[in-house]
């Protein structure tokens, strides 16, 4: 079995296991499992006896303490599914070794190129190795670079046992694109006191801040006749949800927003004459702005459906998951841990924020309070997402730092 975080990913990669938001099943997708099955298989390969995968596709192991005094539990955590926004059916990665600097022009579509000037990071891999996609899918480094780096740091420790550390647990989840992902998670048999995504993006950021989301979901009810006789009488559903997308507020959307700037994003449209649905997804890191923005949004049907006497709407509001930094400023060991494993792996380290979610966003109010660390991709959902073998290396090291200074500071 190779054992290099570069080989590992290059494995998992080529490993569909998209989730898909229509399908009510855990794993939504059962293809998920595949790549579960050979996580468990390397983890009992590197001497993890209970490495398993449950009926959920979650895949859960412990390594073991090997110090004499107690050390609070900690896990890390990344998730197998790849985003159904781009396909990731023949994932074909290359490896762009000794990165010169410029544009990244991927073979399999010529018309995609990743560009320096779209991706400032690339200019910090200079003698790096870039691995991308051919351009025809998504890479899945969202989270399969967090994986690898997991399983290799876990080796790392189990065959280094000079590195003291306490009781680590493992979690792979399922059905984190589309917030599903700790639905089944068994956190009594997890048995973690604190947690740690590895799903971020540069090298030496910590994050322990999210958005607070909810999904909306407007069902408009119109007035079907015959286009023949619908003079004065016909209210058309889909023109109808389409004036309400037309009156959107130009500067409330992810392409105008950024920084702690939240929005409201229409993800869906379906319908007919006669009835028509509208689905989004609203963001912000304050419950109050989140509030704001739905009632913003109920106003705006409401003042639509006005001019339309014969028809009605109705509203209704789900929440995803909530800003965990109210969870984790009553931890802050978690985030202060972080921050020193990532010195001792030779970064600077960056705290900041998500404009997105993690599974640890749920996890921190189920009762397991998580932080992100990077996990070294970049342009996630995309024919252009690229990931760094030496950042990839750089979270395992921050990794296995970070059991140590757990138990150093216990």
């Amino acid at each position: 079995m190779t054992d290099t975080v570069t080989d590992r990913f290059l494995r998992y990669v080529v490993i569909d296991t998209q989730s898909d938001a229509s399908s009510p099943a855990q794993p939504s997708t059962e293809k998920q499992k595949n790549l579960g099955r050979l996580l468990v298989e390397d983890l009992l390969a590197i001497g993890l006896s209970d490495a398993h995968l449950d009926e959920h596709g979650y895949v859960y192991a412990t390594i073991p303490s090997n110090v004499d005094k107690p050390v609070p539990v900690i896990c890390f955590c990344s998730h197998m599914d790849t985003a159904p926004d781009f396909t990731g059916t023949n994932v074909r990665p290359q490896v762009v070794r000794n990165y010169a600097g410029g544009d990244i022009r991927l073979p399999g579509d010529p018309q995609q190129v990743i560009r320096a000037g779209d991706n400032p990071a690339l200019a910090d891999q200079i003698g790096n190795d870039i691995i991308t996609t051919d351009g025809t899918t998504l890479l899945g480094a969202d989270d399969k670079a967090g994986l690898a780096e997991i399983v290799t740091a876990a080796q790392v420790l189990v065959d280094n046992p000079d590195i003291r550390h306490g009781t680590i647990k493992l979690l792979f989840t399922t059905d984190e694109e589309i917030g599903r992902g700790v639905d089944k998670v068994d956190l009594q048999k997890l048995g973690a006191a604190f947690a740690y995504t590895v799903d971020g993006e540069t090298a030496g950021h910590i994050e322990d801040e999210t958005f607070s989301a909810d999904s909306v979901d407007i069902t408009i009810h119109g007035v079907a006749i015959h286009p023949g006789f619908a003079k004065g009488k016909m209210e058309n559903a889909i023109k109808i949800a389409s004036a309400i997308v037309d009156r959107l507020p130009k500067d409330m959307a992810p392409e105008t927003t950024a920084g702690r700037e939240g929005f409201v994003h229409p993800t869906g449209l379906t319908g007919s004459m006669e009835k028509a649905t509208l689905s989004f997804i609203v963001r912000d890191f304050e419950e109050a702005g989140l509030a704001a923005k739905e009632k913003m949004l109920d106003t705006l049907v409401r003042r639509v459906i006005e001019d339309y006497p014969g028809s009605s709407y109705s509203f209704e509001v789900k929440e995803q998951y909530r800003n965990m930094k109210a969870i984790l400023d009553r931890h802050p060991e978690i985030v202060e841990n972080a921050m020193e494993a990532i010195r001792r792996a030779g970064m600077t380290p960056v705290r900041g924020s998500i404009r997105g979610g993690t599974d640890g966003s749920r996890l921190s109010f189920m009762g397991l309070p998580s932080a992100n660390l990077f996990a070294g991709g970049h342009a996630f959902h995309s024919p252009l997402e690229w990931v760094s073998r030496q950042d990839m290396e750089r979270a395992v090291r921050t990794i296995v730092e970070l059991a140590r200074v757990w138990a150093e500071r216990s």
